[in-house]
């Protein structure tokens, strides 16, 4: 604001057009999320989608992954405005879900829409889709990890899902470091939220299709990648014998916990026990080294810096007030 009296100094119009700007700013930049937006409009938001994903999770503890992975995904192309419900329409026949970094894998989409259902009936057009899957991701941490913590509110919904942005935006398995921090930086994060976030790949499944490279045809020199640990690399060949089988059998992220969200990840890590090689890369990388050692020896650190990290995420790009809508239903845009 002194910036603007100094150049507008002895001109009122002058002056007066740049605090209409600076307080126009002002409103822009403070229109952010906030924690209990639904207090007011439905109290019994949060509650319902809670039920929704501990009913989910008690008959399949896999749907908690699986709707972490899709808070991510969403967030990561165009903000998290649920463009990774929208089914393809004859309008736009290739939305997200068709992109190969979705694909058949994400999974978790009935329990957002039977959350979605329910809070139709009691507060119709209130509660965003984008919200509902931010709240599942929270409550699948919380059922499968045991930590608790707000998230704030007040997403709307976008309209627009293209899948070759889901294709470009969604990091790889196979990406280095230094192309996950240029990803995550292209997001506002940063090297810490890169290493505290993939701590969500202690608990989930993955195709033996996404890592078999690294048993059988690593590269030139090596037919098994060097930095996994031998006896591990033994197991894996077992579950995964060849390349031509590897997209139908999967196999746990972390063997030692898989369905409990903790630090174990990070322990596989140290000991080259990752699975998938952008995962490996983070321990041997000399930028993000020390945060998995660090992770693997205290998961109490670890802990409060995921949410941080899950809050951060969760704010990206977000559209709020008229940026966007409430979708009725969470698959397709309101006519």
């Amino acid at each position: 604001m002194a910036y603007f009296i100094i150049i507008c100094k002895h001109n009122m119009p002058c002056l007066i057009f740049c605090l209409f700007l600076y307080l126009s700013l002002c409103i822009i930049s403070t229109a952010t999320l906030d924690i209990g937006y639904y207090q007011s409009t439905c109290p019994s938001a949060e509650a319902i989608v809670r039920r929704a994903v501990n009913r989910a999770i008690t008959q399949d503890p896999g749907l908690g992954a699986g709707l972490i992975r899709m808070h991510f995904h969403d967030c990561f192309v165009r903000g998290c405005d649920a463009s990774i419900l929208l089914d393809s329409t004859l309008s736009n026949p290739s939305s997200e879900k068709e992109s190969p970094a979705n694909g058949p894998s994400l999974r978790g989409f009935e329990v957002i829409d039977e959350a979605k259902a329910e809070l139709e009936i009691i507060c119709p057009r209130t509660v965003s889709c984008a919200d509902i899957l931010a709240f599942a991701a929270r409550d699948s941490v919380q059922e499968l990890g045991g930590i608790s913590y707000n998230v704030p509110s007040g997403r709307k919904d976008g309209t627009i899902s293209i899948k070759d942005e889901a294709t470009t935006n969604i990091p790889s398995p196979n990406s280095t470091v230094e192309q996950l921090q240029q990803m995550f930086s292209n997001k506002g994060l940063n090297l810490q939220d890169i290493v505290a976030l993939s701590g969500a790949h202690s608990i989930g499944m993955t195709r033996c299709s996404l890592f078999s490279h690294r048993l059988h045809t690593f590269n030139a020199t090596h037919l098994q990648d060097p930095s996994m640990e031998v006896k591990f690399a033994s197991e894996m060949k077992d579950k995964c014998p060849s390349l031509a089988a590897s997209e139908q059998v999967k196999v746990p992220l972390d063997g030692l916990t898989p369905s409990r969200l903790d630090n174990k990840y990070y322990r596989n890590l140290v000991k080259g026990r990752g699975l998938l090689a952008s995962d490996q890369a983070l321990m041997d990388s000399p930028l993000t080294s020390k945060m998995v050692k660090r992770f693997a020896k205290y998961g109490r650190v670890w802990m409060p810096t995921f949410v941080d990290a899950m809050t951060r995420m969760g704010s990206i790009e977000v559209l709020t007030s008229s940026q966007g809508e409430v979708r009725r239903h969470c698959r397709i845009v309101n006519l």
